[in-house]
């Protein structure tokens, strides 16, 4: 989460697309549920200062807004890896190995379900139903369905998960260095300019006029 998250700050940020939302449904109350999803997407989770702000956008009771994200699982009310892994346990993939599955995941990311792993890259949680009965076991990565899993599938998923968030870590870490230092460009430029004032560097030993031999 890399914007500001205070109630200040979400009423600022998110007023105005929650207004075009409201534009779409009949009363004010409907627009809550989009409202939550919108925040979550902007600071990556909604808890009790998101409730209160979309409350106060609204013009609703905070307790509306509390009832809806507290009942779905869609909203997170803490902070999650950058891989969502949301194992489906309903009757059909129970059938078919989703609690062996999930024994394996919990042992290959060293985690419990509900938990984040320490590199910060993937939270494992179980839900109800993700409508891919025909397809069992299946899971969920952040919006991206993988059915007819099996163990040696989940860790080719992990292996592949795991090299991609490392190399975007990398990439955004050499970004943001590269933000912070001046190029070599930038630095022969500014010693060329010579003094901070920016005015060009005067002639060094040469007369001055009028004083020519």
């Amino acid at each position: 989460m890399t914007a500001e998250y205070s109630r200040q700050a979400i009423i600022a940020d998110l007023t105005a697309p929650i207004a075009d939302i409201v534009k779409r449904y009949p009363t004010q109350r409907s627009a809550i549920m989009p409202a939550l999803y919108l925040a979550q997407e902007k600071y990556g989770f909604v808890d009790e200062t998101a409730y209160l702000a979309i409350s106060e956008i609204l013009a609703v009771p905070e307790i509306w807004v509390f009832e809806l994200a507290s009942f779905y699982t869609l909203y997170k009310n803490k902070n999650i890896g950058k891989y969502h892994l949301q194992i489906c346990t309903n009757v059909p993939c129970m059938l078919r190995g989703a609690y062996d599955l999930l024994d394996h995941l919990q042992t290959r990311l060293g985690i419990n379900k509900g938990d984040t792993s320490t590199d910060g890259l993937f939270t494992l949680t179980t839900v109800e139903c993700i409508g891919s009965c025909d397809l069992a076991p299946a899971m969920m990565v952040n919006e991206t369905y993988h059915t007819n899993l099996s163990k040696e599938r989940v860790d080719k998923l992990l292996d592949q998960l795991s090299r991609s968030g490392i190399t975007s870590s990398v990439e955004e870490s050499k970004s943001s260095v590269k933000k912070s230092k001046p190029s070599v460009e930038e630095n022969n430029a500014s010693t060329e300019k010579g003094p901070a004032t920016g005015t060009e560097p005067s002639a060094r030993n040469e007369p001055s006029a009028g004083n020519e031999p």
